[in-house]
């Protein structure tokens, strides 16, 4: 015998659905059927859009974009007026929506408010012996989804018609359990979210740490200072006589002991890239690596790409720099993103290299970093938002002692390393 929307088997009606498909072992008390055995299944349906009329009412027009809100979707980037819902498949309160066609198939909504649906989604109005929950959970499951996959044509755009996707099984406990199976999945759920809100807070408060940690870095307050120790000032004119120290700057008296005042330019010397004529094929090849602003990743380069030959070095005017060059973006969405060499190479003209450095490179690595959001708004905030040569230049910098320098960068790699494996825990 069947109710609307529900079938009852026999003893000979369950031996021909589980001798016919058993994917799986369920217990004894559940049964395997198929989706049109549940609820009614249709396929949505779009009004004309050449009459206006049918459009822009209070009634949800569901379509696969919308289903992203899951057991929770209860409104529509489109909507019908009533002349447009009474020639549309009308579908009630808790009604379950699949993605029949393309790369969303699958993408499963149960909507909370009465509503309808276009041609890319199979609606399932479910039945009195089984839960609308307990259904959606059925349809996102893996089993479900690889079951949708596997039975849509093989083709560019899959696509799982009515007739197909009504013949989908999925196994069906008693009302009670379903109950109790959807009370213990929103149970979990609810404690999944939880870690997921705890885990972003903290790593939220990770990045912040870290912020923290170069901000005292940069104030002298993460390592102790050395009386002993050649004072910065002496260092940068013994490898730099043309060194600018200043002395006149507000906050000149709150340095650290051995610490300096000075700019960019008196750390090292800066030199920007350049883009060889790409109507010229003989300058670009195998020869010199050739950076462009996408491969700096804030640490180490240890690939690069591009190249660019020996004509093109010896012809336009990109540079080589050296291994242990600092590179920062300058241009656009990248800008203040840096790299260190671990080999020779060269870069485009929205990179900005210190080629000749004569502190620690690692320390003004680390400074550079602590400054991004300085040369973010430094950039401006147009279009195409840069910094140029000038102005990282000008940028002033507090500069410890050699030895507290390498000290310094020890410290905030001992520390990031500690903070990077909690964030790698988080994340696993």
């Amino acid at each position: 015998m069947r109710q609307r929307g529900c079938a009852f088997f026999d003893t000979a009606s369950l031996f021909l659905h589980m001798s016919h498909y058993r994917k799986f072992e369920i217990p004894d008390s559940w049964e395997w059927v198929k989706i049109e055995d549940i609820g009614e299944v249709i396929t949505g349906n779009t009004p004309p859009k050449d009459n206006q009329a049918y459009y822009g009412g209070d009634i949800p027009f569901y379509k696969p974009t919308d289903l992203d809100q899951g057991i929770k979707t209860s409104c529509a980037s489109d909507s019908l007026s009533i002349e447009g819902y009474n020639i549309s498949r009308k579908l009630p309160v808790s009604s379950i929506l699949v993605t029949c066609i393309g790369a969303t198939i699958g993408k499963t909504g149960l909507i909370l408010t009465e509503g309808s649906c276009n041609q890319q989604i199979n609606a399932v109005i479910t039945g009195a012996c089984i839960l609308p929950k307990f259904l959606f959970y059925t349809c996102v499951s893996e089993y479900f989804q690889n079951e949708i996959k596997e039975n849509a044509s093989a083709t560019t755009l899959p696509i799982l018609n009515k007739n197909n996707f009504s013949v989908l099984f999925i196994p069906l406990p008693p009302k009670e359990e379903q109950e109790r199976i959807v009370d213990e999945i929103e149970r979990l759920l609810t404690k999944v979210e939880r870690i997921e809100l705890n885990c972003g807070q903290l790593e939220e408060s990770l990045s912040l740490t870290k912020s923290k940690i170069l901000e005292l870095a940069m104030q002298g307050k993460l390592v102790p200072q050395d009386p002993s120790e050649e004072p910065a000032a002496d260092m940068l004119r013994r490898v730099n006589p043309k060194a600018r120290i200043i002395t006149d700057n507000p906050h000149s008296r709150n340095i650290p002991t051995g610490w300096c005042i000075t700019d960019l330019k008196s750390v090292g010397n800066w030199q920007s890239g350049a883009t060889p004529s790409k109507l010229n094929p003989d300058y670009y090849g195998k020869g010199y690596p050739w950076l462009n602003t996408g491969d700096l990743n804030d640490g180490e380069i240890i690939s690069i790409p591009k190249e660019v030959t020996e004509l093109a070095l010896k012809e336009t005017s990109v540079k080589l720099n050296p291994t242990g060059s600092v590179l920062v973006a300058m241009y656009g969405a990248t800008i203040g993103k840096l790299g260190i060499l671990t080999f020779p190479a060269t870069t485009n003209q929205a990179c900005c290299a210190c080629s000749v450095c004569h502190i620690f490179n690692k320390f003004l690595f680390y400074f550079l970093r602590r400054q991004r959001q300085h040369f973010i708004t430094l950039g401006g905030g147009g279009a195409q938002p840069n910094i140029s040569k000038e102005k990282i230049e000008h940028t002033i910098i507090f500069l410890p002692s050699l030895n507290e320098q390498k000290r310094i960068v020890a410290k905030i790699e001992e520390l990031y390393s500690i903070l990077d494996e909690i964030e790698a825990s988080l994340q696993s």
